[in-house]
This record gives structure tokens, C-alpha cells and sequence, in this order.
């Protein structure tokens, strides 16, 4: 394994930096860009926990040559003059941050990371540590744990820095799926569209789907969603016959969780609700899952089975609340850190006199 060298500065005044990390995008809606995204993507044995030459024969000869081209049409039909929409988002939450951290009085650097993808998280980790940041907090960008998104993350993180020699302090965000402010900010983003068009008949909670061997196994995942669910319900004021839990993006023939978003909104057609509103409380930026599995497939499959009307609520995105309430969330991990304006001109004043004595005590020698 290749080491990376960095030369130690002594006296240096420390840094701190915040890495909101995403799943990933390809860097175009065509098949060519998203071969390579997908084959990143899949070939995560946190992703995709089959055996890796069996995978690897499957992934290589059937899925990522006759699946690109589908998905990349599927990209291009959310794409937006500024690109992916998982990206744009993510990048406008990283600087907002930065800003609502600032007024909060911790000067940090905020940085977009992605798991796959471009910006990739080592690149990213290698930028930050060549610019003598060593105090770090890995920010997922998934409200619910799940071995599958954030384990990856932590992965990538571990896998860079085993090849760095002076390590960073680091912390890592590993949930947020109760948090009195990420709850307050679904439900403000639910009361402002019911308070813009009458609220609907029925609401569905979508969160993404995964295999239902990795609750079997002891993932926390399905039961943080669960709470997620139960904690705006109860915001809301919601009773049980209000509201439905479901998960989309099922992929493959293995049980996953459930019950299943698509057959449950077909359902609710059939038994005459004309009406539904739908949430993705699991993604805090819209992306492929929100804007074109949900707001157009979904869409489509509910009126052909009979529905009237189909809304879907966006994700929190850049609401100034939800900002307000993420700079809460990272604030906690930030606290002991000296990120205030007046803790680093003391750090400086400590690190010039330390330089002052290591010069000193060398020319003694």
C-alpha cells in the first residue's frame, strides 16, 4: 500500500472542516457516464452482499451494460442546467452550512464529498489533509444508519487514512433520524405545502428500501425509519389510517422491506383514494429515487390505477430551517473543537511561540 507522505509543520495552527458526504451522481445523463457510476456503485460489497465472483460476473456481463443506457435516460429526465440534482443540492447544503455554522460562531470549512463519484471522498480527505486540516467531521448525508449508505462511508474513510501517517481527529455524524430539528423541518415543509393546496387523503412516508436479510442480520435502519415516520406523525398530529410507511427502490428478486411504496399507492386507487400526498423523509436532497422513480413513475402508476391527484413534497433541500437545524446537529460535534474566531487567534499566538522555542531548543543542540 502507497503511503502519502505530508511533512509535519510543528507549531501549525489547527484546522477543522465539516465533509457532508452524498451517495453520488454520475457526471452526465448518458450511458457512457453512467457505466463507470454504476459499476462504483454496485461493486460495494456493502451494497450488494453476494458473493463476489458471482457479482462480479453478473455486474460486468448483464447489469451495467444493459442497465446504463435505461438509467441514463432516467437521468436525463431530471437532469437541470446546472447539472444532477442530488449534486446542485448537495453543494448549495455544504455552503449554506458553512454559513449557518459561521453565525453560530465556529469557523469551519464545509466541503461536498461523494461516496461514488465525483467529488470523490478520498480525493476530497487528501485536499483537506494537504491543507493541514486535522480535525475532521464526516457528515452523512442520510438522516436513518444503514450499513449499506453510511458503513460505506466510514468505509472510504478508514480505507484513505490507512495510508496516511499523521491521522486526523475525527468524528463521525452517524444518525440523525429523531433529531428534534430534522423532525421539525419535515413537518414545516408538510404544513407549508398543506397551508399552499388542500391536504390529500392519505400521506405516504417513502423511504429507500433494502434487503429485509439486513434487518435479520441487526441493521438499524428499518426501525430508524420507522421512528422517523412515527416522531412526524405524532408532530402532525397524524392518527395511523392518516399516514403509511412504505419503501421504494426495491432491485432484484430477494425480499426487501416492506411493504412496497408502488403496490401500496396502487392499492389506495383502487380502494378510491383519489388523492395522496407524498414525503421521502429518508433523502435530504432530491435526487434520481425522489424526482424520477416517485414524482414520475409513481406519479404515472397512480393514475392509471385510478387516482385523481398526486403531489409530491420535495425534499428539505435548502430550506433555511432545515440549514438552521443540520448547523445544529454538526454544531454538537463541533463544540470542543477551538473553531471560534477567538480560539484560533489564541491557537496562533500558542503556535508562534512554539516555533519561537523549537528554534531555540535546536540551536542549543
Amino acid at each position: 500500500m502507497t503511503k502519502i507522505i505530508q511533512s509535519f509543520q510543528h507549531g501549525k495552527v489547527s484546522k477543522a472542516a465539516v465533509v457532508l458526504v452524498n451517495l453520488g451522481t454520475p457526471e452526465a445523463p448518458t450511458a457512457k457516464a453512467v457505466r463507470p457510476f454504476l459499476r462504483e456503485f454496485l461493486s460495494d460489497t456493502r451494497v450488494v452482499e453476494i458473493p463476489k465472483l458471482i457479482w462480479w460476473c453478473l455486474l460486468n456481463a448483464i447489469i451495467v451494460p444493459f442497465r446504463s443506457k435505461k438509467t441514463a435516460a432516467k437521468y436525463a429526465a431530471i437532469w437541470t442546467s446546472e447539472g444532477s440534482p442530488l449534486k446542485v443540492h448537495t453543494q448549495k447544503q455544504a455552503t449554506l452550512l458553512r454559513s449557518y455554522l459561521g453565525e453560530t460562531g465556529h469557523e469551519v470549512d464545509v466541503v461536498l464529498a461523494m461516496r461514488y463519484g465525483q467529488p470523490a471522498l478520498p480525493d476530497v480527505l487528501e485536499k483537506l489533509q494537504k491543507n493541514g486540516c486535522d480535525r475532521v467531521v464526516v457528515l452523512p448525508a442520510y438522516p436513518q444508519y444503514s450499513g449499506t449508505t453510511t458503513a460505506a462511508i466510514y468505509d472510504a474513510v478508514f480505507s484513505y487514512y490507512k495510508k496516511v501517517r499523521n491521522v486526523p481527529e475525527l468524528r463521525f455524524i452517524k444518525h440523525y433520524h429523531d433529531h428534534p430539528a430534522y423532525i421539525q423541518a419535515l413537518k414545516n415543509t408538510l404544513l407549508t405545502h398543506w397551508n399552499q393546496r388542500q391536504r390529500s387523503g392519505h400521506l405516504i412516508m417513502s423511504f429507500h428500501g433494502v434487503p429485509k436479510r439486513t434487518l435479520l442480520l441487526g441493521d438499524p435502519y428499518h426501525c430508524e425509519c420507522q421512528k422517523t415516520a412515527r416522531l412526524l406523525a405524532q408532530s402532525l398530529s397524524l392518527n395511523e389510517s392518516e399516514y403509511s410507511v412504505t419503501f421504494q427502490s426495491r432491485f432484484g428478486k430477494a425480499q426487501w422491506l416492506q411493504p412496497y411504496t408502488l403496490p401500496t399507492v396502487q392499492a389506495l386507487a383502487k380502494k378510491g383514494v383519489e388523492r395522496v400526498d407524498i414525503i421521502c423523509p429518508g433523502f435530504i436532497s432530491d435526487c434520481l429515487e425522489t424526482l424520477e422513480e416517485i414524482n414520475i413513475e409513481l406519479r404515472r402508476e397512480f393514475m392509471m390505477a385510478g387516482g385523481v391527484e398526486f403531489n409530491y413534497i420535495p425534499c428539505l433541500n435548502e430550506d433555511p430551517l432545515w440549514l438552521r437545524g443540520l448547523a445544529e446537529i454538526t454544531q454538537a460535534h463541533l463544540n470542543a473543537w477551538p473553531t471560534s474566531s477567538e480560539a484560533l487567534h489564541e491557537k496562533q499566538k500558542q503556535a508562534a511561540i512554539s516555533i519561537v522555542l523549537a528554534k531555540k531548543l535546536g540551536a542549543e543542540q
